[in-house]
């Protein structure tokens, strides 16, 4: 159990930590608040909406 939890916490960061460094590639406005609750909140938007998964895409393999 406490092997799955550490397994999603380094999923969870690894998402974070590579949509903000990739998210200049992405469509989304460029402000320091919209940064950071796209990128906290991405397992909720990543499932729930096709443009985030677009740009989280996008974000994280460098396709324009």
């Amino acid at each position: 159990m406490e092997l799955i939890v550490c397994g999603l916490v380094v999923v969870y960061t690894g998402g974070v930590w590579k949509f903000l460094n990739g998210f200049n590639r992405t469509n989304f406005q460029r402000t320091l608040p919209n940064r950071l609750s796209l990128a906290l909140l991405w397992p909720a938007l990543f499932v729930s909406s096709k443009n985030y998964r677009q740009n989280f895409r996008k974000a994280l393999k460098g396709q324009k």
